[in-house]
């Protein structure tokens, strides 16, 4: 059986469950719109770097074990534990990146869009540190799937969002003919995944690349993104922990 902590986690997960499912508000609707015409102003350079980094990410994923944890990074002993764990993780690379930021949003447009690849290398290893706290196998391609879709949890269309939230409710499901060595390059739809990214970076993200205030914005968009990830994982690591410990009947 549950504990009280474990109890009350999984409220927290059917909570984020739900509110995956929303459709988007008019606040998105009219964000969406924004960034869509800011996008037309962009150089085609910054698009050309955006599109290389998140090619980049995904081969990396697929292919190689560049975001593989430290092995200092282990299945924590209870739930209760990894929440902690994660959550001192999460405050170690939200402080990096917002320094980053800082950095590289003090340059301009072209040196700030040398943020977006550094801003995605944080955050898959973030996403890859975590997973291990919470007995995710990331050697297995399988778990690493699971990772892909917790980063479209947090960063996509409410479309994608609501399709996202039913598939890891069924995930057991999905995954149960699925072989350990499966191939990310056929099981994702690449195009999908790079556009849906891009499309939802924050409208405070898109000004970090605009000249004289980009380091104080830049600090604080990887600062509030990272948080927004960090929310993804610790809720869809936890649905993970406690499917596999517990049948739920979902």
């Amino acid at each position: 059986m549950l504990d009280s902590y474990e109890k009350e986690a999984y409220e927290e997960v059917l909570l984020w469950i739900r509110k995956l499912k929303k459709p988007s508000t008019l606040t998105q609707s009219f964000t969406k719109n924004v960034q869509t015409k800011l996008n037309h102003y962009m150089p085609k350079k910054v698009h050309q770097a955006m599109g290389a980094a998140v090619k980049n990410m995904t081969e990396s994923v697929i292919n190689g074990s560049e975001y593989f944890p430290d092995k200092k990074y282990e299945k924590a002993p209870s739930l209760r534990e990894a929440d902690k764990q994660l959550e001192d993780l999460l405050s170690v690379f939200k402080k990096g990146a917002a320094a980053e930021g800082a950095g590289t949003g003090a340059g301009g447009i072209f040196l700030g869009a040398v943020d977006f690849p550094l801003l995605l290398a944080f955050k898959m290893r973030f996403l890859f540190s975590g997973a291990a706290l919470y007995g995710l196998d990331v050697s297995d391609f399988r778990d690493r799937l699971y990772l892909l879709h917790i980063f479209q949890a947090a960063f996509s269309s409410s479309t994608k969002r609501r399709e996202t939230a039913e598939l890891l409710e069924s995930w057991d499901e999905y995954v149960s003919d699925k072989p350990r060595k499966l191939s990310l390059a056929k099981e994702v739809d690449w195009v999908v995944f790079q556009q849906e990214y891009r499309d939802h970076i924050d409208l405070v993200k898109m000004l970090q690349l605009m000249p004289g205030f980009g380091a104080v914005v830049g600090a604080a968009a990887n600062y509030h993104l990272l948080g927004q990830l960090g929310e993804a994982a610790k809720q869809g690591y936890r649905l993970k922990w406690l499917s596999e410990t517990y049948d739920l009947n979902r």
